[in-house]
């Protein structure tokens, strides 16, 4: 029966495959339903103008919007998943998904400017098994904020997950407090992490590294939590308010510094990077 639970990959995102009308492609906003023409819809950065609700973006998209035009330079590209506990048909599902969205796992990691900053990035993506965390993932952002550390660069992290990667078992949880500890390593060089949260943002991912962030950003209507409402609902016997896991309940509540719109993104984080640049050491004079 666990096995049946991985047997379909579900498109979450208005972007991976749009309907072919008469020559106009079109999507379907997962939130109103309204059927939208796509070149309309991704000149508004994907937002759907009826409900406002986002898409889901792949990874290479979203860097496209956030990093300066050409600077983004790829870092440890090419990890790939193994199959550490032998899941029935794990290494054929993420083959196939390696080639549909374009990189052999959930997260692309590099190094790019913001505004003119160099910048550590990271973007995790959904539509590779919902951005779960696997050994890849921790260990591709663990080298990212290594790096970042060594380098004396900031870190900006968009998250997205369905949680831990239960096809790797125990190696997926163990990704939660590696990522961490480089995380804190980063922190004490002084030096900044922000991370914005993106729908969904949810299970290890958000009992970890997503709210250890310097500054912690999110999307309106975000879903950010660990476990379901319904699992939450059921242990403490009381019914959630409606707007219960939401970005704007967590800003209420002090667990988010700022819902920002996605047009607003890059001008957010280009001040808040600028801000926060570290001082150009001088060099000492010769004897």
């Amino acid at each position: 029966m666990l096995i049946d639970l991985f047997q379909k990959t579900r498109e979450a995102s208005l972007e991976m495959k749009p309907k072919d009308e008469g020559g106009v492609k079109v999507v379907t906003c997962k939130g109103c339903g309204a059927e939208l023409k796509a070149y309309t819809y991704g000149r508004n950065l994907y937002v759907c103008p009826n409900c406002g609700r986002y898409g889901r973006l792949l990874a290479r998209t979203r860097i496209r919007q956030i990093a300066d035009k050409d600077t983004f330079q790829p870092l440890f590209a090419d990890l790939a998943p193994g199959d550490p506990i032998d899941f029935p048909g794990y290494a054929e599902k993420t083959a196939v998904l390696a080639e549909k969205v374009g990189m052999p796992d959930a997260v692309s990691t590099g190094v790019c400017k913001i505004g003119g900053l160099e910048t550590c990035l990271g973007v995790m993506d959904s539509h590779f098994l919902m951005a779960s965390m696997g050994s890849v993932v921790g260990e591709k952002l663990t080298r990212l904020f290594e790096y970042a550390t060594e380098k004396m660069l900031p870190v900006v992290l968009f998250t997205c997950s369905g949680g831990a990667r239960m096809q790797e078992g125990m190696f997926s949880l163990l990704q939660m407090a590696k990522v961490s500890a480089a995380a804190r390593r980063h922190s004490d060089k002084g030096l900044l992490y922000i991370t914005v949260l993106t729908d969904p943002t949810t299970g290890g991912v958000t009992a970890s590294f997503a709210m250890l962030g310097d500054i912690i950003l999110a999307e309106p209507r975000t879903t950010i939590g660990f476990a379901g409402r319904r699992v939450i609902e059921g242990t403490i016997g009381e019914t959630l308010p409606d707007d219960f896991q939401s970005s704007e309940f967590l800003l209420s509540h002090g667990f988010c510094d700022k819902i920002v719109p996605r047009n607003m993104l890059k001008g957010t984080l280009e001040k808040l990077l600028k801000m926060h640049r570290q001082p150009k050491t001088k060099k000492k004079a010769g004897v």
